[in-house]
């Protein structure tokens, strides 16, 4: 199991990670498993040892959207917020495959904003990264068209697992990007014939 020393031996003090291995408490989920909800008093902030969570935004008459994902180092920048204001999330956070997570209760995130500079200039590049990934979400919905954001999609789930290969249904697809499985399985299949991507059964191959 991936520890915080080996997650981030690279981007904090030995006495930073001393502390939090000290204060945290490890937590292990299975792909599915929803780590945050919306409605929920946030009350540890979690860091990504192992493995990948989505971020995932709900309407309830419009459904789901993806916001972004989190990989191994990175936290979520909203959870910060609400953890620091004291604010219930906004956000569901779900094991997007099985996923090592140590929590920070919320009352040391804000006193080592000014122990720790690697600590500030964490938080302070989580909230920019995350920005940015919001930014370019709102730009995919906004100018891109579907066969796109799929192909965009498609490409940040390959990139984050290290595989051409997709272990994915057409219906969490479409979950994610809000649309509906039929649109989903016929912009695929019309990538398949343009060569980009090989369909099998709950399998996704980028060509």
């Amino acid at each position: 199991m991936t520890t915080v020393q080996q997650a981030f031996s690279g981007s904090f003090e030995k006495e930073l990670i001393a502390e939090i291995e000290e204060v945290s408490v490890v937590k292990q989920f299975k792909a599915g498993e929803i780590i945050m909800d919306i409605g929920q008093y946030i009350k540890a902030m979690p860091l990504v040892l192992d493995g990948v969570i989505k971020i995932i935004r709900e309407d309830k008459k419009e459904g789901e959207l993806l916001l972004y994902f989190l990989e191994k180092g990175d936290t979520c920048a909203l959870s910060i917020a609400c953890c620091i204001g004291t604010k219930k999330s906004e956000i569901r956070a779900i094991a997007d495959v099985h996923t090592t997570v140590t929590m920070i209760p919320n009352q040391y995130l804000d006193s080592w904003m000014g122990t720790y500079k690697t600590w500030r200039n964490y938080v302070l590049e989580s909230y920019s990264n995350r920005l940015n990934e919001l930014l370019s979400t709102v730009d995919n919905i906004a100018f891109s068209q579907m066969d796109v954001r799929i192909m965009n999609y498609l490409k940040e789930k390959a990139s984050i697992r290290n595989s051409q290969k997709i272990e994915i249904t057409h219906q969490v697809i479409a979950n994610d990007l809000n649309t509906s499985r039929v649109v989903v399985s016929r912009i695929l299949k019309s990538l398949e014939n343009q060569g980009k991507i090989l369909l099998q059964r709950n399998n996704i191959n980028l060509l």
